[in-house]
């Protein structure tokens, strides 16, 4: 066959890169063609995404993937929940507010002075957390109305740069299903949810199926780059964690998988989503997917923690790389304090091992003091807040995993991988790295008809890439542990 060459770009919360991949019918070649920095702008009070500078780098990808020899085909993922807002015209009516600004704080009490948060979760399926969609657009309609009267249509992240590409207006199943305001066993727009809540359901665009063709790249683009042929634009998953889940190497349909980047997304892939008391007490989501499937999974701050950890560090004029950390923090005792990743104080930015030690400081803990220390602090944590979510998952699916695969650059982690097998007390299978690449490009080859079926996409993956096993060691120490953490988390 003619090799195909296909376009991804793949935007995450701190950098973005464009990647060719080379199908040649068994394997796909990864050649990164454009990287660059996604540094959110603050304006006055408020936290901002610079999606036109973000634009203008896809245009660059596009330029360098043209003189690589060009493509068939481009697609785009991006981080969930935010959104962008067109007026009558189509033009943009303010940069998208970044997830973890604070107007959102208080929002999730306001909704449900209007509807139970029961009802909420029985018709979306969705964790709760104040940065979703729905709470984003309640502040809105609090603080700014006047921006959101002028709205005629709201577009999510990877929706927006799709029509920035293409002059189209939609909303892809899996990005849309991040918002919580999508009935999660119809796949549509809860009418119920938005009249409840008093959110204008005229600004929300039809929801396409992932894997859809949104279009041709428009000509005025084709002839800024100086592109010869003119692409397709495939509405891939827009949500990268769903791209990841599209990676996973699974030989079986019943798998368990981590997505382990800035955040961790633990999780399975299911015909229909679990919305049950158990999952609604444990706060477990149900997003959407290829084929209408449904992941499952809980969201959990990940390497958020040692990505600021390091920015506090440099600020502090200490440069260290993230292989020196981890050294370092192979070097101290592991086990002597945990934090619960996931406590609201470690969502803003600014100074994490200081909110880390006075996390441990007020659980009683040792105290965390060198950089080693606090590193090996959060890897322990995060291996532990992996175990929980095991359980939780296998308690609301009924089944029990005896492997964890682990995708995403958070893999790097040779010792995050390794106490993740320790903590789960099962084989962790690590790989690919570049989990949402992989994803962005075998759904862009289905709806090519390049490739047949999802399971054939695996094994395409599976082919690209080698895997790394870690078997599970020191279960006596870790056993303790275990219960030590969750004596703090009752704290």
């Amino acid at each position: 066959m003619n090799k195909k060459k296909i376009l991804a770009f793949d935007y995450g919360a701190s950098s973005g890169r464009g990647i060719i991949g080379e199908y040649d019918g068994t394997k796909i070649e990864l050649k990164e063609v454009h990287r660059f920095s996604n540094d959110p702008v603050i304006v006055g009070e408020t936290m901002y995404w610079d999606i036109l500078r973000l634009f203008f780098e896809m245009k660059q990808g596009m330029i360098r993937a043209k003189l690589e020899g060009g493509f068939d085909s481009v697609a785009v993922d991006t981080w969930g929940v935010d959104f962008g807002l067109l007026d009558a015209r189509g033009d943009l009516l303010e940069n998208p507010v970044h997830y973890r600004d604070d107007r959102t704080v208080g929002m999730i009490e306001e909704a449900l002075e209007k509807m139970d948060r029961d009802a909420m979760y029985q018709i979306t399926g969705i964790q709760f957390m104040e940065l979703n969609t729905v709470f984003q657009l309640l502040a809105l309609m609090k603080y700014r109305p006047e921006v959101l009267e002028r709205a005629d249509k709201l577009l999510l992240i990877p929706d927006l740069f799709n029509y920035f590409l293409t002059g189209e207006k939609q909303a892809e199943y899996s990005i849309a299903s991040t918002t919580q305001m999508l009935d999660a066993n119809s796949g549509a727009w809860s009418n119920e949810l938005l009249e409840r809540l008093g959110i204008p359901k005229d600004i929300l665009p039809t929801i396409v199926s992932t894997g859809s063709v949104v279009g041709k790249v428009q000509a005025s683009i084709c002839e800024e780059l100086g592109l010869e042929n003119v692409p397709e634009v495939i509405a891939v998953a827009g949500h990268d964690t769903q791209c990841a889940m599209a990676s996973v190497p699974a030989k079986t349909e019943d798998f368990i998988f981590i997505s382990c980047g800035t955040w961790s997304l633990f999780g399975t892939e299911l015909e229909r989503p679990i919305i049950t008391e158990d999952s609604y007490r444990l706060n477990l989501t149900n997003e959407g997917g290829y084929q209408n499937k449904t992941s499952f999974l809980k969201n959990i701050l990940g390497l958020w923690l040692v990505q600021e950890s390091r920015r506090q560090w440099q600020r502090e004029g200490k440069e260290f790389g993230f292989g020196e950390l981890e050294v370092m923090a192979g070097e101290v005792e592991g086990l002597r304090c945990f934090v619960d990743t996931d406590a609201p104080e470690f969502m803003p930015s600014g100074n994490i091992p200081k909110r880390i030690q006075e996390y441990c400081e007020r659980t009683g803990q040792y105290v965390p003091r060198t950089e080693g220390e606090i590193v090996r602090c959060i890897n322990d944590s995060l291996a532990l807040k992996y175990a929980s979510t095991k359980r939780e998952i296998e308690t609301c699916t009924g089944k029990s995993y005896t492997a964890i695969h682990m995708v995403g650059g958070g893999i790097q982690s040779k010792m995050l991988c390794q106490l993740t097998a320790n903590a789960c007390d099962c084989e962790v299978m690590a790989g690919p790295i570049e989990a949402t690449v992989y994803g962005n490009i075998v759904l862009q080859l289905l709806a090519m008809g390049e490739i047949k079926t999802m399971q054939e996409a695996r094994e395409v993956i599976a082919a690209s890439e080698p895997i790394c096993a870690y078997v599970p060691q020191e279960q006596e120490e870790w056993l303790q542990a275990k219960q030590r953490y969750l004596g703090i988390l009752k704290m």
